[in-house]
């Protein structure tokens, strides 16, 4: 009955009500006056100085120390930032500081919380790190004014970090990548330490949360470590956060779950005792986890630091205003202060705000920081979290070997992937702490497996793979993989990201904003080199094996084609010795995103060591052997871009030989997707003469593509005459079926292929326009024939993917 109680459970304890043994397993100490005077005073100076230049940086463009009354005049026309994360920022980067000043720690600071650039922008100022990159930023007056009034202004610096930013290896534009790129940095760097603010706004998203599990693929032996201190100040844009609903004992419980140890900060009234005895013991844990696996008597299971800090959101912000609560609330989540520019009241409520940090007693009269604030900073350049190598000068090129010497036989079949699980094994061999692989799980059923003869996983929690050294990274997350992935790229080292070609497009925002940020460090003069991204995509809709409909989904490779020119690179090599050649220029190449489009399945070797290297140099070439005079003089020139695909068109060629034998085929295979974009878009982009010496200057085109066939019509507009090219590719048509069915269903078959060139030929050679309606129908009642048998018989015909002869 509609409203009857069926059945009514027991009713949950409240965790508030629990006694505090139970679910509080939070780390307790003594932090009542763990700071000499000296060292607290400092610290709070340092805190007021960098809050004080993060307000002023939202709002003003002038008087930036408040020397006289602010004016209107002195507010920026548009106020942006995100005031309520910046003091919890600074408060964690002033810590860091003194620790690093008094240990010499090596360090990195990753931060989450978006829109937080002023609060790290400040404190680069405040240890003149800005200065070193950006010689107009200098540590006085002048550098100071230049800081805040550039601030979110044309031609200055966005609200959130980004590659402008020193220190910076996280592009700050998009939540919940935070933690995974800090475990990819201390992979290999057994010295570093990131600390990594993850916002509790940012601790919602499904990226982050899986992450919270990668200290479990850190080997404390080889690798450094991150040190989380997750920033719980209540609320996001104008809502409370999950976290910010949880009490102590329901955050201890969650992260003792996770396997953390953890230690909750909230006493504001003492906080910088409180964090600084906290991050003192978290650096101690660390190195006690380290010290026992370096020792050869690894903890099992050891229960890394978590750092819970509580603070309301805007600390030292206006309190409150027009009757609604600021501090501690969503309304300082942006600007508290929306309306300074045209309200008295607001412009007041300014001017007091700011001034209640008493500038005065911060800086000099020349605009330096007063020797206090100096007191706190790291003395060693290179120890300044604005200056630390890793983050901008740390790349180390891979030891390749020699990818020909483990080239496949030509006429042979062999598996692209399992060709490159053997060249990989030796890439792990001579590069064992410089490249990994970040793998979602998929590693030996991509047939890369080869690998694992010499490495195993980096599982921690597994006893097969803890303390082995292993240089994959097997998390079924692409969220994660993608995360470190890029955190071990920025800091110098290279890595491989082996997918199933459906599910790449999980992380296709994370790698747009991987790339934006690659594009501005390439414009940034300061920055040097970093690895390539590199992706390898397999398992795709050609061979669907046993996956259905949700597993055809080439997608990725309109993702990276939509990147600017400078970033994107996309391959499809042909055959085994030709994807070696491309992974082996892919880990060698530097600042790209590559992707790299291949078969796991057996197909045949259409070119040796040698003829692949010059394919592969070339981007496309003519092939000879399945064209009908060496190509010269074609009546139609058919194009294969993909493994499986490519095998279509030479089986057309073949068909065509004997059912169409007065049509001159030109056969071309194009493995550099970027070569066919017009003249002048791409820097691989064939020149017009070389676009009509491969395709013609009049003749017909068909290709015959592994993606969608729209990517292929946006890369190729500004090529003349493009009324004379048909495209076929995934057409989003597919089920759990056969392989060869895949190609009938998206008109990728030999026999479409084959129907297209005749139509092609016919506009211009008598003798197939003669017999052009007959030929096409035949192959139509081919490709009937076929689907009949395959449903018939619930497998693709025996001989279907033999090797087509030419005679």
């Amino acid at each position: 009955m509609p409203g009857q109680v069926l059945f009514q459970p027991n009713p949950l304890p409240d965790p508030s009500q629990l006694p505090d043994a139970f679910l509080d397993f939070s780390v307790k100490l003594d932090t009542h006056n763990y700071l000499p005077s000296d060292e607290l005073k400092a610290i709070q100076k340092f805190r007021r100085a960098a809050d004080y230049i993060a307000a002023a940086m939202i709002f003003l463009k002038d008087n930036v120390l408040c020397e006289e009354a602010l004016t209107y005049e002195n507010i920026k026309p548009r106020l942006l930032g995100h005031w309520g994360t910046c003091p919890g920022l600074v408060m964690v980067y002033a810590h860091l500081n003194r620790i690093i000043r008094k240990t010499g720690l090596d360090a990195l600071y990753v931060v989450g919380p978006g829109h937080g650039a002023p609060a790290i922008l400040s404190c680069l100022w405040l240890e003149d790190s800005m200065s070193v990159f950006l010689p107009e930023y200098t540590r006085d007056y002048k550098g100071l004014r230049g800081l805040i009034s550039k601030f979110s202004a044309p031609g200055g610096f966005p609200s959130h970090i980004n590659a402008e930013t020193p220190g910076a290896i996280h592009e700050g534009g998009e939540l919940g990548y935070a933690l995974s790129v800090s475990f990819g940095a201390v992979m290999d760097k057994p010295d570093l330490v990131v600390a990594c603010v993850v916002g509790d706004g940012e601790a919602e998203t499904g990226p982050t949360a899986t992450a919270w599990h990668g200290f479990k693929y850190i080997d404390p032996a080889e690798s450094g470590a991150v040190l989380p201190i997750v920033h719980v100040n209540g609320f996001k844009i104008s809502e409370r956060t999950i976290y910010g609903t949880m009490d102590d004992k329901e955050m201890t419980a969650l992260f003792t779950g996770y396997g953390y140890q953890v230690r909750i900060v909230s006493d504001i009234d003492n906080i910088d005792n409180d964090l600084a005895a906290s991050m003192e013991w978290a650096l101690a844990e660390i190195k006690n986890i380290q010290t026992a696996a370096r020792t050869g008597n690894p903890i099992v299971k050891p229960r890394w630091p978590v750092i819970i800090l509580r603070t309301p959101k805007g600390l030292a912000g206006p309190k409150s205003f027009h009757g609604e609560l600021i501090e501690g609330s969503f309304h300082s989540h942006q600007v508290p202060l929306p309306n300074a520019k045209t309200s008295a009241e607001e412009l007041a409520e300014l001017q007091r705000w700011l001034k209640s940090y008493r500038p005065e007693e911060l800086f000099t009269a020349e605009g330096s920081p007063v020797d206090e604030i100096l007191s706190v900073i790291p003395e060693e350049s290179e120890k300044k979290l604005g200056q630390k190598k890793e983050s901008y000068k740390a790349y180390i090129p891979l030891d390749l070997p020699e990818w020909s010497d483990l080239a496949v036989e030509k006429g042979s079949q062999e598996s692209c992937m399992k060709a490159i699980g053997r060249f990989l094994k030796e890439v792990v061999n001579q590069n064992p702490s410089t490249f990994r692989i970040f793998s979602p799980d998929e590693l030996v059923s991509n047939k890369l497996d080869a690998v694992l003869e010499n490495s195993g996983r980096n599982f921690q929690w597994d006893i097969a793979s803890r303390a082995s050294g292993g240089r994959v990274v097997e998390i079924l997350s692409e969220h994660t993989c993608q995360g470190m992935l890029q955190g071990y790229t920025l800091t110098g080292r290279t890595g491989l990201f082996p997918s199933y070609e459906a599910f790449l497009g999980i992380v296709h925002t994370m790698m747009v904003q991987y790339a934006k940020f690659a594009k501005m460090a390439a414009e940034t003069s300061w920055r040097q080199d970093v690895g390539s991204i590199n992706y390898l995509e397999t398992s795709t809709w050609t061979r669907q094996e046993h996956n259905g409909f949700s597993h055809q989904n080439p997608s990725f490779i309109g993702a990276v084609l939509n990147l600017k020119s400078i970033s994107a690179r996309v391959y499809l090599p042909p055959d085994a010795n030709c994807f070696l050649s491309t992974v082996s220029h892919c880990l060698r190449a530097k600042n790209y995103v590559n992707l790299m489009v291949g078969s796991k399945q057996p197909t045949p070797v259409w070119l040796s060591a040698e003829e692949a290297d010059r394919h592969c140099v070339a981007g496309a070439s003519v092939w000879k052997f399945a064209s009908v005079d060496d190509g010269v003089d074609p009546d139609v020139v058919l194009v294969g871009i993909g493994v499986e695909v490519t095998f279509e068109v030479i089986a057309a060629a073949s068909l065509l030989r004997k059912y169409a034998p007065d049509l001159r085929v030109r056969v071309v295979n194009v493995t550099d997707l970027m070569i066919l974009a017009a003249t002048g878009l791409h820097p691989h982009a064939l020149s017009k003469n070389a676009f009509n010496n491969l395709f013609t200057e009049d003749k017909p085109i068909h290709f015959n593509y592994h993606g969608y066939p729209i990517e292929l019509k946006g890369l190729l507009f500004g090529r003349p005459r493009l009324d004379r090219v048909s495209i076929e590719g995934y057409n989003e048509e597919g089920t759990t079926t056969s392989p060869f069915d895949m190609m009938l269903a998206n008109r990728t078959s030999r026999y479409h292929i084959a129907q297209a060139a005749v139509r092609g030929g016919a506009l211009t050679n008598p003798k197939v326009a003669v017999s052009a309606h007959e030929t096409e129908s035949y192959f139509k009642h081919l490709a009937q024939k076929e689907k009949d048998y395959i449903y018939a018989n619930g497998q693709d015909r025996p001989d279907i993917f033999e090797v087509p002869a030419f005679n």
